[in-house]
């Protein structure tokens, strides 16, 4: 991966390519948004303005053919990148993401209306086996609310994964810069992630509360969840990087999370929410390997 991020740093051409070619490609856009935030983060938008209008071409034509992922991630990730080099925190930049994953809600929701309203009928229609017993419990009245939630729900979980994705992208290419101008710069930068206590909760009762207050609003609950997640895994970076826990915890968490994302998702909210309130990582003693400074390797 490193040697890709030198190529695309020696010129130009070499970016263009990269950028332009990954965005071609369907499975590789998240590649494409990447290499255009490691630019964008190391020369600016002035130098990276023409290697971003190429990529919009590709980008367009697979929002033109019904394929949005590509132009919206790439878009995405950017603006994202825009708060970073601005000088945002990761916590502020994360907290940001919900926005976007909002706007990736509402344009998914005008794209994809019919697929996603056609998916939540066949679930409506799979409740009463799903629910088994409970379902039956229901009254007519709380059975329609429960309809009502699925459409938004999945127009948020997919939202909530193109966030996710553009978060990741935005995160390649911030380790990109770190590794070729100052190493070890973006560990240090993504191990110190912890949301202040009055953000946690607030996503939380979002979470939670929110769809209470309108069947639109449950949409809240997959992108709100998004920034926990982040902090949970930095949290455990965190303690790894102290000598706190093991390194098998981390490629423990990484398999579990890919093969039981269902549990382990939920748990690194937890975790992430319990940080907030204790700071599990302030009760340790110093912090080792935390004073390689900021990632962009300018001071």
């Amino acid at each position: 991966m490193r040697a890709l991020a030198d190529f695309i740093m020696r010129g130009r051409v070499q970016a263009t390519l990269v950028v332009v070619g990954c965005a071609a490609l369907p499975l590789l856009f998240w590649l494409s948004a990447a290499a255009a935030c490691l630019v964008f983060l190391r020369r600016g938008m002035s130098d990276a303005i023409g290697v971003l209008g190429w990529a919009l071409l590709p980008a367009a034509a697979w929002w033109y053919f019904g394929e949005p992922r590509t132009l919206m991630v790439l878009l995405g990730s950017l603006g994202l990148a825009a708060l970073l080099r601005a000088g945002w925190s990761w916590n502020r930049v994360l907290l940001s993401s919900i926005a976007l994953g909002l706007v990736y809600a509402v344009v998914l929701g005008a794209v994809f209306r019919e697929p996603i309203e056609a998916m939540a009928l066949e679930l409506n229609k799979l409740l009463p086996q799903m629910l088994d017993g409970l379902y039956q419990q229901l009254s007519v009245d709380e059975r329609a609310r429960l309809a009502g939630l699925i459409a938004p729900v999945l127009s948020g979980l997919i939202a909530a994964l193109l966030q996710v994705i553009s978060v990741l992208a935005l995160m390649l290419g911030r380790y990109w810069q770190a590794s070729l101008y100052n190493p070890g710069g973006f560990g240090s930068e993504f191990r110190a992630v912890r949301l202040p206590l009055a953000a946690a909760l607030s996503l939380l009762a979002c979470m939670l509360i929110g769809p209470n207050f309108g069947t639109g609003l449950a949409v809240l609950t997959p992108l709100c969840s998004v920034p926990l997640v982040f902090a949970g895994l930095a949290l455990m970076h965190g303690l790894v990087k102290e000598g706190r826990l093991g390194r098998f915890w981390l490629v423990g968490m990484y398999v579990t999370l890919v093969l039981f994302m269902q549990l382990i998702y939920p748990l690194l909210v937890v975790l992430a929410i319990v940080d907030s309130l204790i700071d599990f990582r302030g009760r340790g003693g110093p912090k080792k390997g935390t004073d390689q400074g900021s990632a962009n390797g300018e001071g």
